[in-house]
């Protein structure tokens, strides 16, 4: 069939054709944000879930979401080595300069900017990586302090002021939060709660990996209550099997009942790996309806495809150490597993080992479910860390 017409689309944050099975949590925030917008309490939100699951995709459709109900909204990704105040300053400076076109909020808007120019010029010092334009002269004693958790408070709030006066929200939609450092995710955390605290219309939309829920909590031991998790999972089957058959309907073409089946059996319903299939089970199809043997053949290109995109990627900012760490655990099937099973498959003290399972979290290639326990972030890792260190080789030391 023609690929120019492939509806599928795998690949970092594109948006499927079809995104089904999400609009349950689209409907928990859009209420969220509509009530924080009148005055009413509601908590931020915060979306947890393994890779490939696609957060950045509801994120996105969200901020879209958020910004037809006439909303304020600012977009950002965490990457790592980047500082917080950095990634907000610009970002925040656009969505004041927005509010001071308002006539009702132009003053507060205003201040804002004078507290956004306090705010960068006292925090240069210690975030050399804070670039922004700064509009107006900083208002001495405005959020000028130079201590973070303060002058973000201060910040957001003046924010906040003006949102309010202009009859909308500003609402921050932070991907990869669980990149953040903590002291500087505990002073977001601060601001919001001063924010929730004086009824401001000003709300986080963050996702992450699992391991976000635990790092909130150990940045501020409010943080439980200040946000509302929603888990991101993968597809239900029904759900899966529209993500598949209607873009492909839309254009007149039609899956055979075990092709269907076939892909949500490989995949496991994770929307990053229906797209994968479905763009190479179309790309191999000749003619409608596509059948299990093109979905047969489509699997090994899309595994191959996965391999050199999705997993390899990650598996090549890993040292040798950390390689074998993760092909012990691969060793033991997808997890989770106990600490202690994975140094006894590489003979190793589970002591000896903890630094370099700290490592693995840091980069977010694993997580914890609960105490003692190792799982990966990333789905079906275990089958791809079979294949690139397939054998026993890798047991040795110098492998």
């Amino acid at each position: 069939m023609d690929p120019v017409r492939n509806p599928y689309a795998p690949g970092a944050g594109s948006p499927p054709p079809e995104l089904a099975g999400r609009d349950e949590l689209r409907r928990i925030v859009r209420i969220a944000l509509q009530r924080i917008r009148i005055g009413n309490p509601a908590k931020s939100v915060l979306l947890v879930g393994l890779r490939g699951v696609g957060k950045t995709v509801l994120l996105e459709r969200m901020r879209i979401d958020t910004e037809a109900d006439g909303m304020q909204t600012v977009r950002m990704e965490a990457p790592e080595g980047r500082s917080l105040p950095a990634l907000l300053a610009p970002q925040l400076r656009v969505a004041l300069l927005r509010l001071s076109r308002v006539e009702a909020a132009k003053d507060m808007a205003k201040r804002g900017l004078s507290a956004l120019a306090g705010f960068a010029k006292a925090l240069r010092i210690t975030y050399h990586d804070i670039e922004v334009g700064i509009d107006y002269e900083p208002e001495p004693g405005l959020a000028d302090n130079g201590d973070l958790e303060t002058d973000l408070a201060t910040l957001l709030e003046q924010v906040g002021i003006a949102a309010k006066e202009a009859g909308t929200a500003v609402v921050m939609f932070i991907d990869e939060l669980q990149y953040i450092n903590e002291a500087q995710f505990a002073a977001l955390i601060s601001a919001l709660h001063r924010c929730a605290q004086l009824r401001l219309p000003v709300m986080l939309v963050g996702a992450g990996l699992p391991q976000l829920r635990e790092r909130a909590g150990s940045a501020k031991s409010y943080a439980e209550r200040l946000f509302d998790y929603l888990e991101v999972g993968p597809l239900a089957s029904a759900d899966a099997r529209k993500a598949l058959e209607a873009p492909a309907e839309a254009l007149g073409v039609k899956f055979d009942d075990d092709a269907v089946k076939a892909i949500i059996a490989h995949t496991r319903g994770y929307p990053y790996f229906l797209q994968e299939w479905g763009k190479h089970a179309w790309d191999l199809a000749d003619a409608s309806p596509i059948t299990l043997s093109n979905v047969e053949r489509a699997s090994t290109v899309a595994i191959a495809a996965l391999d050199e995109s999705f997993f390899r990627v990650r598996f090549d900012r890993m040292t040798l150490l950390e390689r074998r760490y993760l092909r012990a655990m691969a060793e033991l099937g997808p997890g989770p597993h106990r600490s202690g099973d994975i140094a006894a498959v590489l003979g190793r003290e589970v002591s000896a080992l903890a630094p370099t399972r700290g490592k693995i979290i840091s980069k977010g290639m694993v997580w914890s479910p609960s105490h003692g326990d190792t799982a990966f972030t990333v789905p079906l890792f275990d089958e791809f860390m079979k294949r690139i260190m397939p054998g026993d080789s890798w047991r040795n030391e110098s492998a």
